[in-house]
């Protein structure tokens, strides 16, 4: 083998290793974006207040029905374990 074509083999190699790094990570990314919310069930979310605290007052409720944290549709007057008290 010459030294210019062991060269080349060299930098196929590496920019392959390269892609499929950037490949796995980009991979990662959109396995933890698509996870970033929790369930209902994973947050024991509930359509009722806990005692004066509902998800109207908690700084990760999005109205009119969502969150920020938990999935599907949420309501004004639930309350969940992620619960953080808006300022």
């Amino acid at each position: 083998m010459t030294e210019a074509t062991s060269i080349g083999t060299r930098r196929h190699l590496m920019r392959g290793a390269v892609a499929g790094l950037a490949t796995g990570v980009c991979l990662r990314m959109r396995q933890a974006l698509a996870a970033e919310k929790m369930t209902q069930a994973q947050a024991e979310y509930r359509d009722t207040p806990n005692g004066l605290y509902s998800c109207a007052m908690c700084s990760l409720f999005e109205p009119p029905s969502a969150c920020k944290v938990v999935e599907g549709e949420i309501s004004k007057d639930g309350w969940c374990k992620a619960f953080a008290l808006a300022d």
